[in-house]
């Protein structure tokens, strides 16, 4: 009896799909998507080389969401610590997060400070 191929994501089928939504610092021109789309093409590695993506992994928006679409596997965790890594390079870790909003969303959002706790303990 011959072995089974191990199976391949089919050529127009994507294996993974993730999204990053960024509206929220988007929208206050805090944040920006272009650079943001540069860091991931430049730092995700395929192969251990940082950079090819070639045809396997594509990177675009839809509106203020970005989406990573992966025809190898690809892990949610690996693109919240690129996004962190973005943020940390930038000076934003102080005031944005990355939160899992679904199965395949993170979404960046502010630090909620309240400002009532801090009026009361001076």
């Amino acid at each position: 009896m011959p072995k089974a191929a191990p199976s391949k994501a089919v050529a127009g089928k994507p294996l993974h799909k993730f999204y990053v939504d960024y509206s929220v610092p988007a929208a206050d021109n805090v944040f920006d998507p272009a650079a943001f789309e540069k860091f991931l093409h430049d730092r995700i590695k395929v192969d251990g080389k940082p950079g090819q993506l070639g045809e396997v992994i594509a990177i675009g928006k839809e509106g203020n969401k970005l989406v990573l679409t992966s025809q190898i596997p690809f892990s949610k965790r690996y693109l919240k610590y690129l996004t962190k890594k973005h943020l940390k390079k930038n000076n934003f870790e102080n005031f944005l997060r990355v939160v899992a909003t679904a199965k395949d969303t993170y979404s960046l959002r502010y630090f909620k400070v309240d400002q009532d706790e801090a009026e009361d303990e001076e």
